[in-house]
């Protein structure tokens, strides 16, 4: 499960670096991305092309991790993200990450609720 914790902050380290080749690198060709508002992006190329336009819209965009917990096949994060240009952005989140072998095969965002701590087996 460390090795899923690794490519998880890997993963994320790219997102924070806006690193599109290094996204490339550790997603698998099927990867899904689902953001907060539920809207999915599958296969890697859609992903990365969600990506790249995010990068261009929000430049100063950073998630920072307080929390990583690997739980089964799944990487649950509980932390915030930086984003002064959207205050939507900005504030808490819980992210969970889908490992298969060491590629990401699902990255998803939620807003940190009771509801979706509950649903994915956070306390508090």
């Amino acid at each position: 499960m460390e090795n899923q914790k690794d490519i998880t902050l890997q993963f994320n380290e790219a997102i924070t670096n806006q690193d599109i080749d290094g996204l490339a690198v550790l997603m698998t060709d099927d990867h899904v991305f689902i953001d907060s508002a539920n809207t999915e992006f599958r296969g890697k190329d859609k992903a990365l092309q969600a990506w790249q336009g995010f990068f261009e819209a929000f430049p100063e965009y950073k998630n920072v991790f307080d929390q990583v917990e690997a739980k089964t096949d799944t990487v649950v994060i509980l932390g915030h993200s930086i984003c002064p240009s959207n205050k939507e952005l900005d504030g808490p989140a819980i992210w969970t990450a889908k490992v298969e072998g060491d590629k990401l095969a699902e990255w998803r965002v939620y807003e940190d609720t009771s509801e979706n701590r509950k649903k994915l087996g956070i306390a508090g």
